[in-house]
């Protein structure tokens, strides 16, 4: 009698048991939604804003796509019963027009209308395309294993791993990879992009809201991809002067010998430390980056790239 009592016990607790883990799924996937800005369901630009926008209007109508799957299979499993003697049972039917077109016709329409919905707003907010009339601040991006060398052009300074972003103004990244192929993305900013060996894909992003978000590479390239996240930090204008001001300052220079130390195939935050000799370091910057540093990079994998960019 023990015994029963104890595995009827356990049988009232499965259900329970296993409803647990999809419990614990849902609330981290929805923790995953919230507060640390890692989601473009929390936009901090119009872009991220646009896709999140078109991500609603596109959840609510695939569910009508849904919707007669979600309803007509119950109803055909409880209707065709094996209890109930009033269902008609006729083997030889196998066509009928109006549930073809409820199961074909309605889904092709909604993403027929969908297609045209979005095809003029995804062609006018393409990565490659200007958002504004202003003129954007160029930033050059070398992605590396496992690591993210961001290069200030105009100011002749860099970042390793740290991307630092005016507030309000439109930025222009020329992205391109001195090793495996990866996946740039900012998700609170919008728009992943690729970024490959000896070709230069570019992505225009403005971030309106200051804050720290984050970025990271998407792209499995080995076992230290998942390390391969960066903070975006989005600051007044005055403080981003003051970033390159300080980067200007800085002891290391972006030369041959300090960029083959940085081409290690290390996450960036050991390959701080071991710039600074300081196991603290999470972030470094570099003075005096050469004017063709990035060009030079993209013509090593392509010949047919002019030496001597104008």
């Amino acid at each position: 009698m023990p015994s029963t009592q104890q595995n009827t016990s356990t049988t009232r607790r499965c259900p329970r048991a296993a409803f647990r883990p999809v419990l614990a799924l849902s609330l981290l996937l929805l923790s995953g939604c919230q507060a640390e800005h890692i989601s473009f369901l929390d936009p901090a630009g119009p872009i991220a804003s646009l896709q999140r926008h078109w991500f609603y209007l596109l959840t609510a109508g695939l569910v009508f796509v849904i919707l007669p799957v979600l309803i007509g299979v119950p109803f055909c499993l409880w209707h065709y019963r094996a209890s109930n003697r009033r269902a008609t049972f006729r083997p030889d039917w196998d066509f009928a027009l109006p549930l073809e077109f409820l199961v074909w016709g309605f889904p092709a329409i909604v993403v027929i209308a969908f297609s045209l919905l979005v095809w003029g707003p995804e062609r006018r907010y393409s990565p490659d395309r200007p958002i504004g009339d202003a003129p954007p601040l160029a930033i050059d991006v070398v992605a590396l294993n496992w690591k993210w060398l961001f290069v200030y052009p105009d100011a002749h300074v860099a970042s390793l791993d740290h991307l630092v972003l005016p507030q309000g103004r439109e930025v222009v990244f020329h992205l391109t990879s001195d090793a495996t192929m990866q996946s740039f993305l900012i998700p609170s900013l919008g728009s992943q992009i690729y970024a490959m060996a000896g070709m230069v894909t570019r992505l225009h992003l403005l971030a309106d809201r200051t804050g720290r978000y984050l970025g990271e590479n998407t792209q499995f390239n080995g076992m230290g991809f998942q390390d391969q996240k960066f903070p975006v930090d989005v600051v007044p204008a005055d403080q981003f002067d003051r970033f390159l001001t300080q980067a200007t300052a800085s002891t290391l220079h972006l030369d041959e010998q300090t960029y083959s130390r940085i081409r290690k195939q290390e996450i960036g935050r050991k390959t701080a430390q071991t710039l600074l000799n300081d196991p603290n370091a999470t972030m470094v910057s570099f003075s005096s980056v050469p004017d063709h540093f990035f060009h030079d990079i993209v013509q090593r994998y392509d010949a047919s790239m002019p030496r001597n960019p104008g």
